[in-house]
């Protein structure tokens, strides 16, 4: 079953780019090889890790989001337990979270919808209707008070 991951790691300071580079090239590969597609990458750059790991305060961050079966993710986390240089990484499974909320979504437009057919409105909201925005409320706050007279 084709189930979408997002894995994030983290590589050693001391590696270089290449190194970097050469495990997304790995990574590809082993995904390739087991009948997965890589949806997109990100490398995040080098930031300053929350807390120190391995005597670490640093690390290259990357970003990429998989395509594939649940064998090909134990494939990819077995794979970066055995690199030195990746101090850690982490596999989210995603796509049952974007199904639930797609299904909160479609359930409170229905029901949306409903109230407001109940009150005889149209079951969409039409444009220029709703609550206004809240730059619109800072913007003519005060507007209606202006006193332009003094009167005595």
């Amino acid at each position: 079953m084709d189930r979408k991951y997002e894995l994030v790691y983290v590589v050693s300071p001391v590696a270089t780019d290449d190194q970097v580079s050469d495990l997304h090239t790995q990574i590809e590969a082993v995904v390739q090889r087991m009948g997965g597609r890589i949806e997109k990458t990100e490398n995040w750059g080098r930031r300053r890790l929350a807390y120190e790991i391995a005597h670490q305060k640093e690390g290259t961050y990357v970003l990429e989001v998989i395509h594939g079966a649940g064998d090909l993710m134990k494939e990819i986390d077995r794979r970066l337990k055995v690199i030195d240089y990746v101090i850690r990484h982490l596999v989210v499974r995603v796509d049952e979270t974007e199904q639930v909320v797609e299904r909160r979504r479609t359930t409170r437009t229905e029901q949306s919808r409903r109230r407001r057919v109940a009150r005889g409105l149209a079951p969409d909201r039409q444009p220029g209707e709703g609550q206004r925005g809240e730059f619109e409320d800072e913007r003519d706050e005060d507007d209606r008070f202006e006193v332009t007279e003094d009167i005595r």
